[in-house]
């Protein structure tokens, strides 16, 4: 009766102590993450009306309807390092994530030692046996107590930064993607600048023949022709410099690809580039459409929950601990029921002096979030400026385009007046020549300005987070 009087107060405490330590699991020290206030507008200063338009589709660069970009687009996501690289950090990410959460549950480990000690006998209070045997296994149990939060606090940083490192991940595959296509758009434009030098090369050579036989008839001087050869070397010049730029170009969209720029060729043809036309959207959407603002965002509560970390630091930390198993001076007893030992039992560590380490801690924990926070912040400006950019960027490009197209059309004319009036000897050479330069200068200035457009709408595609949608990828 005694005993059982004695085993039932003994109970007591342990059952509080159990209701305590459960009701104080619940509690986790530092704030809880709240997306701060932010920077916002309701429609774009550059664009037309604002719509809630469809967003993307995922394979945004599809809406070019160019199936030899859409192989390019293939390769690089297959075979980019950079891409590859990013992936493994990902990887790492979520591998660190898994780490930080085995802290949530008890840490069991199987220990087994063997120990053959021999003692001096020119010591005092030798021992009857000076050679002895130890034989010991075990498994040793290890488990902190959550009071405060600190191990949840720190799996909640590192599920956030796991998260961040994949937004990361989908910013690189869109500036991948648009980097293909922008690259692959500059590509095609200076493949139809090169076609319309080509031909004013031809037109030139012709010139300069006709001249030539003018002048030895004696019909010209040879002034004419001389302006007629340099007219054809500046053209040529500048043949070269459009296939160095095409050379560049075709360079680093090896290098997207994942190949050797020796081994990478993309055959040169005139295309009829007409960009299509992509929604913006609202400006409110960006906070899901585009990855970095979300990447941001996740690098925020990372840094939030390190501040409950660095708060938990201030608190005792209780772990229970425990071993069992069976030692013995002989092997052949070591499974023996004599030879099992356990132990069982809480600890308790308390800081008391730390010379201000904790405090320091918590204040640059504290200043990290807020520099996560003016980041976060500062990204969503940068992203309404390129979208914003974009939009007056095509609006211009539009505009720009019809008066180019109007001066290629006067500049036409005035080459077959000049030609006329000097075939008829009211004027020089010298006026024909004026108005081939111009002529040229706006049909290259047309071709360039349609690649333009082309790149600005790659541009807007990629401001606005191109198909990435953040419900459609995070869990």
């Amino acid at each position: 009766m005694k005993f059982n009087q004695t085993h039932a107060a003994l109970k007591i405490p342990t059952v509080f102590l159990g209701l305590s330590l459960a009701i104080l699991a619940g509690c986790k020290v530092g704030p809880n993450y709240s997306r701060p206030t932010t920077p916002a507008q309701t429609g774009w200063k550059e664009g037309a009306a604002t719509t809630n338009a469809a967003v993307l589709p995922q394979e945004w660069w599809t809406i070019f309807n160019d199936a030899e970009l859409n192989a390019l687009e293939t390769q690089a996501v297959a075979a980019n390092q950079d891409l590859k690289r990013t992936v493994a950090r990902v990887t790492e990410a979520r591998a660190l994530a898994r780490v930080s959460k085995a802290d949530l549950f008890p840490s069991i480990s199987a220990n087994g030692s063997y120990t053959r000690s021999r003692l001096s006998e020119n010591r005092d209070n030798v021992a009857p046996k000076l050679e002895t045997d130890d034989f010991s296994k075990s498994f040793d149990l290890s488990y902190e107590v959550d009071i405060w939060g600190r191990v949840r606090r720190t799996v909640e940083a590192s599920n956030a930064d796991a998260a961040a490192v994949a937004a990361d991940l989908q910013v690189v595959l869109l500036t991948l993607t648009a980097d293909v296509a922008r690259n692959y758009q500059s590509l095609r434009s200076l493949d139809n600048e090169r076609l319309v030098i080509e031909a004013t090369i031809a037109l030139r050579k012709d010139t300069l023949q006709l001249q030539e036989t003018r002048n030895k008839a004696g019909l010209i001087n040879a002034v004419d022709v001389t302006r007629a050869r340099t007219e054809l070397a500046n053209v040529e010049a500048e043949l070269q410099a459009v296939i160095r730029s095409r050379a560049q170009t075709e360079h680093a969209l090896a290098v997207l690809c994942g190949e050797s720029p020796a081994n990478f060729t993309v055959a040169s043809k005139a295309t009829s580039i007409v960009p299509p036309e992509v929604p913006a959207g609202l400006p409110s959407q960006l906070l899901q459409r585009r990855p970095d603002v979300v990447g941001a965002e996740h690098s925020l509560e990372a840094d939030c929950a390190r501040i409950g970390i660095a708060k938990a630091a201030f608190f005792p930390t209780i772990k229970l601990t425990g071993s069992a198993g069976v030692a013995s001076a002989d092997f052949g007893s070591l499974v023996d029921w004599p030879s099992r030992f356990a132990q069982f039992g809480p600890s308790i560590s308390m800081p008391i002096f730390q010379g201000g380490r904790n405090k320091a801690n918590l204040k640059a924990a504290e200043a990290r979030y807020e520099q996560s926070t003016a980041s976060y912040r500062g990204t969503i400006l940068n992203a309404f400026r390129e979208v914003e950019d974009a939009l007056s960027d095509l609006s211009t490009l539009a505009a720009q385009g019809e008066a180019v197209n109007r001066a290629l059309v006067s500049a036409r004319d005035t080459t077959s007046l000049a030609n006329d009036r000097y075939q008829q000897g009211l004027t020089s050479y010298l006026d024909v020549v004026d108005a081939q330069r111009a002529a040229l200068q706006a049909e290259r200035q047309d071709v360039q300005l349609r690649g333009q457009r082309a790149i600005s709408t790659i541009l807007l595609a990629k401001a606005i987070g191109g198909g990435w949608e953040r419900d459609a990828v995070e869990p």
